[in-house]
């Protein structure tokens, strides 16, 4: 089974503070992403042993550099904090201007230096900021995985500039999923005229050597096995630049899946090695080797290089097969459709899961129209749930002309895949939770009915038992972008055909609202993201007081795993649900927007 998804912030529900373990009535939530470090945790995958694989974001005391920033930096932070402060909660212009330039902000002025840096994220001389965080929980333990990541020189402080997702745990309590490089700072002389001088000024670039690496851990992360990409050994020396891949899924039986770059895009290539045109400023920027481009940019031809190259890989779905002398061996798992000759796009395909029998699923491009048989070299295209098999790849979608953009997520031992399809509910375009047998001659998608009619769901994950978990929404009213709408977490059983929001297991006076649901393992143990409140936290990780001296609190995502108990479900039709909207360190819905950055993984 597969997973990293970031969760979905759920509105409106009624928390408290200091409860870990609730019992349920016929599910028992045991906390598992309470750590001090963290303030957001969520659920990736927890095996049959109860280990889990957990992933988190918004570290406290982020070890900013102050040595790397200027003069004009700090004045930049203090027109930031000056202009925009009154717009954002529970931030302060300013406390302490000397003690910011000193390097020693108070926690408010850390949280604008931090602020900034993220503004800056596309420019090369500023320190970078990751807060993507794989951790994992063994004898009931929550510790930080400790990836890719390095110590800056001469200090005992990682840089925390990776982002490191862990997709899963097998039951052998391997570990895997996929990190990036740190970001390192790298010296460079900029040599400029003045007058009749020649002038050298030094400036600090920051870089990384590959942008995403699949690994796998045997041994609860003590080694580290990265997946060397198939562009980082076939293509020649000049033209590695890092590569990327990933490992989504590991079986019982050492199959991994994932995806990996197998070429760069020819015009990413033009970009960085072209020399050719003339010197003015049109021309400049068109590739890396051009006369003065590098030093009127203030950066190295290394610097270029990764910018160009960065998303235009060219991807594959790939298999590998560890034996048991740990050598991996690897083979790439097809397209879907074969294009015209002159048809230059790229054309995606990913495994998401695999079983232990080898069979993987996951989606790729494929015709619109299923039946094309001579396509053109623009011919209309969308993503398709695929199932990888005997060495063919095939396309389980309904009619293409009523459903697209379909995904699929995992897959049993019995072969059974669940996943999402895209279709139109009374005019406006859902996703809808389906699961397929891959075994059928002709493969069916069944759609259960979910929350409502127009409601969003997906499913994450199906057990051998046949049970699938996700997530849906449960709100009714029109969604947007600014005001996404309101999820549960639910399962389904295949065998009693009925759909269940887990939070009807839970107790009526529970402290946690399941929102998003990553997994369900052969013991029927669910690995859930909840929403709980709990006391508020500065970005140093003190606790927050209000002007009276009484300590705050806010609502925070974390990780849970729910245990089956032998209760019965409780009548809560008569509890009076108390709605606290306030609170929210980032307020409530930007909290909820939270599902649409970096954690969340990239192929939804």
């Amino acid at each position: 089974m597969n997973k990293f998804f970031k969760s979905i912030l759920a509105l409106g529900i009624t928390s408290a503070l200091g409860l870990h373990t609730v019992n349920a009535a016929t599910y028992q939530v045991i906390d598992k992403g309470d750590v001090s470090i963290l303030k957001y945790t969520y659920s990736q995958q927890e095996n049959n042993n109860g280990e889990a694989a957990i992933s988190g974001t918004d570290i406290y005391n982020f070890p900013v550099q102050f040595q790397y920033l200027d003069e004009d930096d700090f004045d930049d932070i203090v027109i930031l904090a000056d202009r925009v402060h009154e717009d954002v909660f529970e931030l302060n212009d300013i406390e302490d201007e000397a003690a910011l330039r000193a390097g020693n902000p108070t926690a408010n002025d850390l949280t604008w230096v931090i602020s900034y840096l993220r503004s800056k994220s596309t420019l090369t001389q500023y320190q970078k900021i990751g807060d993507v965080y794989a951790m994992t929980n063994f004898n009931g333990d929550t510790e930080l995985l400790n990836l890719f990541d390095k110590k800056f020189d001469g200090t005992d402080s990682y840089t925390r500039s990776t982002k490191e997702y862990i997709n899963g745990i097998t039951n052998e309590g391997w570990v895997y999923g996929n990190a990036s490089a740190p970001y390192l700072p790298y010296a460079y002389t900029v040599t400029k005229n003045s007058g009749d001088d020649v002038v050298g000024d030094v400036i600090y670039n920051w870089r990384r050597d590959f942008a995403t690496r699949g690994f796998f851990s045997p041994d609860s992360g003590a080694t580290v096995i990265e997946i060397i990409p198939p562009s980082e050994i076939d293509l020649p020396e000049e033209q590695r630049f890092g590569g990327i891949s990933a490992i989504l899924d590991i079986s019982d039986s050492h199959y991994a899946v994932g995806y990996g770059s197998t070429s760069i895009d020819q015009n990413a290539l033009d970009f960085i090695f072209d020399t050719s045109g003339e010197t003015d400023d049109d021309e400049k920027d068109n590739g890396c080797e051009k006369q003065g481009y590098l030093d009127d940019n203030n950066i190295t031809f290394e610097d270029c290089a990764q910018l160009g190259v960065s998303g235009s890989y060219n991807t594959e779905a790939i298999k590998w097969t560890i034996d048991a002398a740990g050598t991996v061996t690897s083979e790439t798992l097809g397209h879907l459709v074969t294009p015209h000759e002159d048809d230059e796009r790229e054309f995606i395909n990913y495994a998401q899961a695999i079983n232990n029998s080898g069979v993987a699923v996951g989606y790729a491009h494929g015709w619109i129209d299923e039946d094309e048989t001579e396509p053109s070299a623009t011919e209309s295209r969308n993503l398709y749930a695929v199932v990888y098999k005997d060495g063919e790849v095939k396309d389980f979608t309904d009619d293409h002309r009523e459903y697209f953009d379909s995904r699929a997520y995992d897959i049993n031992d019995n072969g059974i895949a669940v996943g999402h399809a895209t279709t139109f509910v009374n005019g406006s375009q859902r996703t809808k939770f389906y699961y397929v047998d891959t075994n059928a001659e002709t493969m069916k998608m069944i759609l259960p009915e979910d929350f409502f009619l127009g409601s969003s769901s997906t499913a994450r994950a199906i057990n051998e038992n046949g049970k699938i978990v996700g997530e849906g929404e449960v709100e009714t009213h029109n969604d947007s972008t600014g005001s996404p709408r309101r999820t549960h977490g639910f399962i389904y059983d295949t065998t009693s055909e009925t759909f269940t929001d887990l939070n009807d297991f839970l107790t009526c006076d529970s402290a946690y609202t399941i929102i998003e649901v990553r997994d369900i393992n052969d013991v029927d143990e669910i690995s859930a993201t909840a929403l709980v409140k709990v006391a508020r936290r500065d970005s140093k990780g003190d606790l927050v007081l209000d002007a009276k001296g009484e300590q705050t609190f806010e609502d925070v995502l974390r990780a849970v795993s729910l245990k089956p108990t032998d209760g019965e479900i409780e009548d809560c039709s008569e509890v009076v649900e108390k709605v606290e909207r306030q609170g929210a360190g980032l307020g409530l819905t930007s909290l909820f927007l939270l599902m649409f950055a970096g954690l969340r993984r990239r192929f939804n």
